[in-house]
């Protein structure tokens, strides 16, 4: 079943980039968070998506919340992926797609590619925003603009 606007974030473990264990209760309800599902690193709407989040990361800091991105591909490959693109938040790897099942992420365009959907929740881990949309910038808009008024 997937997550709706006013649920609180789940709890969760996924490697990093590090290859280490992050634990979501760690940051979950301490400070406003956006997570976003993405089809998979280096094609090319995920590299604009990722590298546009990665621009306004600073905003986002400001604004006192963190960005969080997750994928199916491997720690290995998103160690590549943020090296290669400067990438300063915490990506995620969901190679058995329990998070993705978790909150509800579909696949999309007849189940082949995996779905592209922003979550934001406010400091207290209740969802505020679910984006779900192909355009990967309109992802940064709309969770920056969220973040914004949370905090105004």
């Amino acid at each position: 079943m997937a997550l709706k606007i006013g649920d609180i974030v789940p709890n969760f473990i996924a490697k990093d980039t590090k290859g280490e264990w992050f634990e979501s209760k760690n940051i979950v309800g301490r400070k406003p968070l956006v997570i976003y599902f993405y089809p998979k690193d280096n094609t090319p709407g995920c590299t604009t998506e990722a590298c546009s989040f990665r621009d306004a990361y600073e905003d986002f800091k400001d604004l006192g919340a963190e960005v969080i991105g997750i994928s199916s591909d491997s720690v290995k490959s998103h160690q590549k992926f943020a090296k290669k693109h400067q990438l300063p938040f915490i990506l995620l790897s969901d190679e058995d797609k329990k998070l993705r099942k978790l909150f509800g992420v579909y696949n999309r365009l007849l189940g082949l590619i995996p779905g592209r959907v922003t979550y934001v929740a406010d400091k207290n881990g209740v969802i505020i925003l679910i984006f779900d949309g192909l355009n990967a910038q309109k992802h940064i808009e709309k969770a920056l603009d969220t973040v914004k008024e949370l905090v105004s």
